[in-house]
């Protein structure tokens, strides 16, 4: 188990780790007038180059195309938490902002309220593919301001994997669909006294984790608790965020059950930053997890070249939708998030970045990207092409899903609120605070991280 370093190393490894960053990716004038400088997040799995692996091909496309131009990919390794870190501090200057950034959607517009991101409105009207996109993509890249600061590259949606050899070893029926969060609770349990040796469910928790704790474990209850018509977290009416909510606590509670009774892994793990690495490469191929709360993306981790072959993932994984807290309707939660590459106001050729955004949104190479990233389509061509839904068991389920998926409230606040949700989820996690106690703390720190801009909703 690697050691965890202590807040104050932390802190200095992110600064030292940012500088080098930077000092690897000066741009500005020191790009020169034909190249062009892409940046975007590596995987930190060694074996995982599917992203790697995708700019390259589109990069020698783009300088086929444009003869005398050079295309200069500046990939930066980190966790997501430090590549957001760095991203930001790159963009903050002329010298270091490369020509092309890819950006997680949940912190587009804190990009854009610090004005780092330029808007692409000229751009995209005159470019015929962005009528393709579907409304609830482009609305995840757009600023208070009503203008677009992004073109997203797919979205993703999230279930409930669950282990066949382990259900069928526990008595479980391996065409599982639970209709509440009591029927989870109670297939792990299950497991747990049926199968020693094996962790009977995954949900993501903790700081370390970062927003996938926050939007993957903690949020794909939260929204499940309520009738699927309104926002837990955010209150559009009165345009505040919720305090004293009875789903959050519940929540909690859900979440504080799971490691109270063992269900999860052991907390020491759970609260490794490295986690879901050992979930999708070790736990899930060896058949040590019995059901995973996780993402449409995973398979890109099983493919041919990935590092962690598994050819028979779809014969030995299940899916089923994550259920509502009571079966109320609509029946089913998923929460969906993306990324989008956007082109930085600091830029050098902006212009030359949008027409490599073109190339790397033609419906082939869209396509191409979708299937290579177990990628859900957000433009509607390709998710209605049978060479897509075709390409991997699992995305006709998953692209389904986002008739009923929910999006995080994109506000500027809302990468504060979700740290505050993952202090929550980690001091009940380690039983360091009871569920009151946690949602009290989350109560004011989201008082404070919003300037007092809350509503109580019992």
């Amino acid at each position: 188990m690697p050691v965890r370093p202590t807040a104050a190393l932390s802190a200095l490894l992110t600064t030292v780790l940012a500088a080098c960053a930077l000092s690897a990716c000066g741009t500005g004038s020191d790009s020169g007038p034909n190249t062009l400088k892409v940046s975007y997040k590596q995987s930190t799995d060694n074996s995982v180059k599917v992203m790697d692996t995708y700019l390259a091909g589109i990069k020698k496309q783009f300088e086929r195309e444009h003869p005398g131009k050079k295309v200069e990919l500046v990939p930066i390794k980190a966790p997501d938490s430090e590549y957001y870190t760095k991203l930001q501090q790159m963009l903050r200057s002329p010298r270091t902002a490369p020509d092309l950034v890819y950006e997680d959607t949940f912190l587009i517009n804190s990009d854009i309220t610090s004005g780092y991101l330029k808007p692409l409105d000229a751009y995209l009207r005159t470019w015929p593919d962005w009528g393709r996109f579907i409304d609830t993509a482009t609305a995840a890249v757009k600023g208070a301001d009503g203008r677009t600061y992004g073109v997203p590259d797919g979205t993703d949606t999230r279930g409930l994997w669950y282990d066949k050899r382990v259900f069928r070893a526990a008595g479980l029926p391996t065409d599982w669909q639970p209709r509440t969060w009591d029927d989870i609770l109670a297939a792990a349990r299950t497991i747990k006294r049926k199968v020693p040796g094996v962790t009977p469910l995954n949900v993501y928790t903790g700081k370390a984790a970062g927003e996938q704790a926050a939007m993957q474990g903690f949020e794909e209850l939260l929204y499940g608790t309520n009738d699927g018509k309104s926002d837990p977290l955010y209150d559009a009416t009165s345009k505040k965020w919720i305090t004293g909510s009875r789903g959050f606590r519940d929540s909690l509670a859900f979440l504080r059950t799971v490691f109270a009774e063992k269900l999860g892994p052991d907390v020491s793990d759970a609260l490794d930053p490295n986690h879901a690495t050992t979930v999708r490469g070790e736990l899930l191929p060896q058949g040590k997890l019995g059901i995973d709360l996780d993402g449409s993306w995973l398979p890109q981790d099983w493919l041919p070249g990935s590092g962690h072959e598994w050819p028979g993932w779809s014969k030995e994984l299940g899916l089923a939708h994550m259920p509502t807290q009571h079966g109320q309707a609509p029946g089913k939660v998923s929460m969906s998030g993306g990324w989008a590459w956007s082109v930085p106001a600091r830029a050098a050729h902006p212009g030359l970045a949008f027409d490599f955004v073109r190339t790397l949104q033609t419906k082939d190479n869209a396509r191409r990207w979708y299937i290579a990233n177990s990628g859900i389509a957000v433009r509607e061509d390709v998710a209605a092409d049978p060479a897509y839904i075709g390409a991997q068991p699992g995305i006709r389920f998953f692209t389904e899903l986002v008739a009923t998926t929910h999006y995080r409230p994109a506000f500027p606040a809302y990468p504060k609120v979700s740290t505050a949700i993952q202090e929550a989820m980690e001091s009940v996690t380690t039983g360091d605070r009871s569920v009151a106690r946690a949602a009290g703390d989350y109560d004011a720190a989201l008082k404070d991280v919003t300037d007092g801009q809350v509503v109580v909703r019992r």
